[in-house]
């Protein structure tokens, strides 16, 4: 079956010179492309540039990108490959650099517009802009595959983990959601909509999971 990966991190500018981003590191998706090769299946990898994962890929059809917006272009180059299976494990920065402002004396804020933020101006309060759900988008892009979302969280409890992953089912429309992060705690939890949710050790365990996906 032909399946289409998502990996590492976008990043989003700052100024012309800087960027924010996240700590992904791309080996999960990276990971799981090699595994399903391995399984005899065609694989697309897209690939963030600054994933810091750069081990060997086996056979995998790679295509990088870099912001939010160069990742949707690329899933909309994937569409005419027509995918039967869509994992979408990319870490998307939720924000992007929006206007920046020094506070004068008084309190008040003044727009600072130079290409490259400079230390002189002291503190700066920059302001940070919702990036669009890429998510969402994927059941119109490839109708009929089956869509598979991330949800890594870090606060609250496993219960409140797997309760973010269920909204991104419902909000989504999507097939299935891997959910893990500091509030899951160690190993995977694996939604389908109106399903109990099942409980993965490790790696290992959740690419065979999703493998299985693939029939």
């Amino acid at each position: 079956m032909r399946c289409l990966i998502s990996a590492g991190p976008t990043w989003e500018p700052l100024d012309r010179v800087r960027r924010l981003t996240n700590l992904s590191t791309g080996s999960l998706g990276g990971e799981l492309a090699n595994h399903l090769v391995s399984k005899g299946h065609e694989v697309r990898l897209l690939l963030s540039e600054t994933a810091t994962w750069q081990r060997p890929l086996a056979a995998v059809d790679v295509h990088r990108f870099s912001t939010t917006e160069s990742l949707r272009q690329r899933f909309c180059e994937a569409a005419d490959w027509h995918p039967d299976l869509v994992f979408h494990a990319a870490a998307v920065s939720d924000f992007t650099g929006g206007a920046s402002f020094r506070r004068l004396p008084d309190g008040t804020l003044s727009r600072v517009t130079a290409g490259k933020l400079t230390t002189r101006e002291g503190d700066l309060l920059i302001e940070l802009r919702p990036t669009p759900k890429l998510l969402p988008e994927l059941p119109t892009t490839f109708p009929g595959a089956r869509i598979i979302g991330w949800k890594y969280e870090v606060d609250g409890t496993r219960a409140e983990a797997l309760e973010a992953g269920r909204r991104q089912l419902a909000n989504s429309l999507t097939f299935g959601c891997v959910v893990n992060g500091p509030a899951y705690g160690a190993g995977f939890g694996f939604l389908k909509s109106g399903e109990e949710f099942i409980h993965l050790a490790d790696k290992p365990a959740l690419f065979t999971t999703l493998a299985a996906l693939c029939r």
